[in-house]
């Protein structure tokens, strides 16, 4: 069978995937993210304050940057935490969870940024929003829509 030229099987063994709890992991998500969306609220709120007092002293002009500056800080907030050490949002911290790859590793920062753009792009709609979930029921290792495009699973931290 295997050629004796060669010191190993011509088929190699993928490594096996490491476990992931996701038991319990969709009410989870819920909580985290009602915790984010309220952690959210008050970050924007501080941005728009920061750049409302800004566009006073510059006549207006930093005023343009507050429908950028939203949006930023809600990628540059998963960004950070998601792709951080702790590998979890605020949220997602009281919750017990944390962001790992499919095989078990660190996400980066880009990648967690754009998980949160395709989350909040999915919610923006209620069809691409239950599709979304809807992949999180019937799915036996409970990831999204967006977690499948992205490569990350949610788990139990």
């Amino acid at each position: 069978m295997s050629d004796p030229r060669y010191g190993q099987s011509p088929i190699t063994p993928i490594d096996p995937r490491p476990f992931q709890d996701v038991s319990g992991v969709l009410s989870s998500r819920l909580f985290a993210w009602i915790g984010d969306i309220i952690i959210l609220f008050f970050l924007g709120w501080l941005i728009i304050v920061l750049l409302g007092i800004l566009g006073i002293v510059t006549f207006g002009a930093t005023w343009l940057l507050i429908p950028i500056a939203t949006v930023a800080t809600a990628l540059g907030y998963a960004a950070l935490t998601i792709g951080g050490p702790r590998q979890a949002t605020w949220g997602m911290r009281m919750a017990g969870l944390k962001v790992e790859t499919v095989n078990g590793g660190r996400p980066d920062g880009v990648a967690a940024a754009v998980h949160a753009l395709l989350f909040y792009v999915a919610a923006g709609t209620v069809a691409l929003w239950l599709l979304d979930i809807g992949c999180g029921f019937v799915r036996a290792d409970r990831r999204f829509g967006h977690d499948l495009l992205t490569g990350l699973v949610v788990v139990r931290g």
